[in-house]
Order: C-alpha cells, then structure tokens, then sequence
C-alpha cells in the first residue's frame, strides 16, 4: 500500500477512531450533555415534564452511539476495499464489524477508566449495530450501483 493510499483510506478511519476516543471523555458524560440538551428541549417543549427530558435526552446519547460507529463503519468497510474492483463485500464487511466490536470494547474499557464515565455491554452492542447497519448500507449500495 502507497503512502497516498494510506491517507486516502485509513487516515480517515484513524481520524475518526480518534473523535470517537474524545467522545468518550469526561467532556461528554452524561451530566454534561444533559446541561445542554434540557434548555433545548424546553425551549421548544416549555411543559415537558423531567421524566420525558432525561427519556429523550438518553435516546439521543444512544443515537449518537449508532451514528458514530455507522460512520466509522462506512469508512472501514471503505479502506478494506482500497478502490478494488473486485465483489468481496461480504469479506470486507466481516472484517469491518471485526474492527467495530474491537474499537466498541476498547472504547468501553477506556470509559471504565472515566471517572463520570460508565462501561456497558449495552453500548458495546449498540455500537456494533451500527457499525453492522453501515456494512448492510454499503453492501446495498454497492449491489445497487452494480445493476
């Protein structure tokens, strides 16, 4: 592999890879997201009750999770590809899903270090749904633009 191609496929995975390292920081635990997310929130809702907000306010931080790791995913299964011509989908989707369970548990096992931060399994298997619907993603698209 060149040095171009390096960049121009896994640079931006390692960039990538990286925010979502930053993302699990203490910057973004959940008291945090919570101070800006509820002003919001009652700005548009002024009645919404405090139940409600923290509801929608964890369906977010869980979004999020799904939105990273499908991001993430999409590059993954890029730069196993490389630009190749040939139809191994399912050989680079495996392998990005392989890379997405081991980046899920790292980032996990770094939260755990966080003091306002929580490991989950849970998070674990949200990330990889993503990641997973970003290889079903690719894959489609690729079967479409072939026909």
């Amino acid at each position: 592999m060149t040095l171009r191609n390096f960049f121009k496929y896994w640079f931006p995975v390692i960039l990538c890879a990286g925010f979502i390292y930053w993302m699990s920081t203490g910057l973004f635990a959940s008291h945090n997201t919570y101070f800006v997310i509820e002003p919001i929130l009652r700005f548009f809702f002024p009645s919404i009750s405090h139940r409600r907000v923290v509801m929608i306010h964890n369906l977010i931080r869980k979004a999020a999770h799904i939105s990273e790791y499908f991001a993430i995913g999409l590059l993954l299964f890029r730069a196993f590809r490389s630009g190749s011509m040939e139809r191994r989908y399912l050989r680079w989707a495996l392998s990005s899903v392989v890379v997405i369970v081991i980046l899920a548990l790292s980032d996990e096992y770094h939260q755990s270090g966080v003091p306002t931060r929580t490991a989950s399994f849970v998070d674990v298997g949200i990330d990889t749904i993503g990641g997973f619907l970003a290889q079903c993603a690719a894959i489609l698209s690729h079967y479409l633009r072939k026909k």
